[in-house]
């Protein structure tokens, strides 16, 4: 996909411990890989996020948050559009969480306190009293994420032309049924060469790589409000049951129910009154 650019927020230095940024990004766009001088949570209100650091993507929507360590070089996108708030922490108070950038289960309390947390930061009320409880709710939010747990394991991208080449192929079009004999006679290479990099690169075979990859699809398109039905054929499931036993399977709840959380209500209501 060809990606539109925005301008990534310029912020020299935080004003307190936690900073939250309330920010929209519309479909198709992409904020560059870039990096901070301090940790971040990226978490979407609604709508999902595509997140890639260290070679490897994730899907996040209202029910994930994306940990992103000082210093992590990172990029956000999103294909269909989505609101997210990014919980910007200081080093010092960040300590006991992964140092490495990771996928997150967000609990029902954290996605409140970070929704109050944005509300404050927008307010212009002063005062010992506001300023007070906002930090209580900011310190709140620092007990809360060192008890998140990681969901998902990240799906790797590969770096080499051939591979990049066959990975980003069937990212435009996940209902590919092509095997991994016929990408390697398209690309001018063996199945067993194919199969060996594909190994030696992403650490899983060309099957498991194209399933995790479609399941980060269905994350994607469930969230931008496709039916179950329409997100099965679109990723190239035979059936919706079939779709829907690989989901529950993975995510450990239906397709049904992912789509239907919180967060993406709200999108889909919004988006009706749109039209």
């Amino acid at each position: 996909m060809l990606w539109k650019t925005l301008k990534v927020p310029e912020i020299e230095t935080l004003p307190g411990p936690v900073f939250v940024r309330a920010q929209d990004i519309p479909p198709g766009y992409r904020f560059p890989s870039h990096s901070h001088p301090w940790h971040q949570l990226i978490y979407a209100i609604s709508g999902s996020l595509v997140v890639e650091a260290a070679h490897q993507r994730v899907v996040c929507g209202p029910e994930q948050a994306v940990w992103i360590p000082t210093g992590t070089v990172h990029a956000v996108a999103s294909r269909y559009g989505a609101q997210f708030r990014s919980l910007y922490l200081r080093t010092s108070v960040g300590r006991g969480m992964a140092a490495r950038y990771a996928l997150l289960q967000v609990s029902a309390l954290l996605r409140e306190l970070i929704r109050e947390a944005a509300w404050l930061g927008e307010q212009r009320v002063a005062g010992v009293a506001t300023l007070a409880y906002t930090q209580r709710v900011h310190g709140l939010i620092l007990d809360q994420l060192p008890r998140l747990e990681r969901v998902q394991a990240p799906l790797p991208w590969p770096q080499s032309p051939m591979l990049r080449k066959l990975c980003e192929a069937i990212d435009r079009a996940p209902a590919d049924a092509d095997d991994i004999a016929t990408w390697g006679a398209r690309l001018g290479a063996s199945e067993r060469t194919l199969t060996r990099r594909f190994q030696a690169e992403l650490g899983m075979n060309f099957r498991e790589w194209k399933r995790r990859l479609r399941l980060f699809k269905s994350m994607e398109l469930l969230g931008a409000g496709m039916s179950v039905t329409a997100t099965a054929l679109e990723l190239g499931y035979g059936s919706p049951s079939a779709f829907s036993y690989m989901f529950t399977r993975e995510m450990g709840c239906s397709p049904k129910t992912y789509r239907a959380a919180p967060g993406r209500e709200r999108q889909r209501s919004a988006r009706s009154r749109a039209r």
